[in-house]
């Protein structure tokens, strides 16, 4: 894999709390006004049939390209603990090419819905280096790999059975490269038999692309 210097990135936070905070370097916005934890059960977990997918099941496999703000791993997360009927094991996969400095990670949890599962992501965020970062929660049967660099080299090196994708990165007229047809067919070979997609964006380059790597 390669390991180019992680260039952290750079989040605008405006004075107005509804207002999400900003990537000047993509001109984007992290997630919608109404909230990055609605559009993380509206679209990401229901849009994958979640938590009912993942109910007796002893291992299930989750995805995302976009970290940005880790308000979807949280949300997942939490959606897990509060399942009686959870698979026994979630491991979660996220990339990221300019990941977060720690003081930035924070500010963005400093109202979170869900403090103390926010608190434990700041408090095991890894250092920003290239490469797989394995994290640990609930006595290791939630498992975190951060996958710092370019997506691709990322995945091409990555060995998992995946069974639901989030694909969350920056809108496509602004950073083209995390929807790219190669990158989608990479996903596509970590597909496990009945995997899922869901993402907000509705632009036809993304739905050509991903009918052209195999997704109906």
């Amino acid at each position: 894999m390669k390991t180019a210097p992680i260039v952290p990135a750079q989040v605008e936070f405006g004075s107005d709390p509804q207002t999400p905070p900003h990537a000047p370097a993509f001109g984007d916005f992290y997630h919608p006004r109404q909230g990055a934890f609605e559009q993380a059960r509206q679209v990401f977990l229901a849009g994958n049939g979640l938590p009912e997918r993942w109910r007796g099941r002893a291992r299930f496999a989750i995805a995302e390209t976009g970290f940005g703000l880790g308000h979807n791993f949280i949300a997942t997360r939490a959606a897990w603990r509060d399942d009686a009927a959870r698979c026994d094991r979630l491991v979660f996969v996220s990339v990221d090419k300019h990941p977060l400095r720690r003081d930035d990670l924070l500010r963005a949890h400093a109202a979170s819905p869900h403090p103390t599962l926010a608190r434990e992501l700041v408090e095991r965020w890894p250092p920003l280096v290239a490469g797989l970062h394995t994290l640990e929660f609930d006595g290791g049967r939630v498992r975190l790999l951060l996958g710092f660099g370019e997506a691709l080299d990322v995945l091409r090196h990555l060995v998992a059975r995946i069974d639901a994708f989030f694909l969350d990165g920056f809108a496509p007229a602004c950073n083209a490269a995390m929807w790219s047809s190669e990158l989608l067919r990479s996903l596509a070979k970590l597909a496990a038999p009945g995997a899922t997609a869901a993402t907000w964006s509705a632009a036809r380059a993304v739905r050509d692309g991903l009918a052209a790597a195999g997704f109906e």
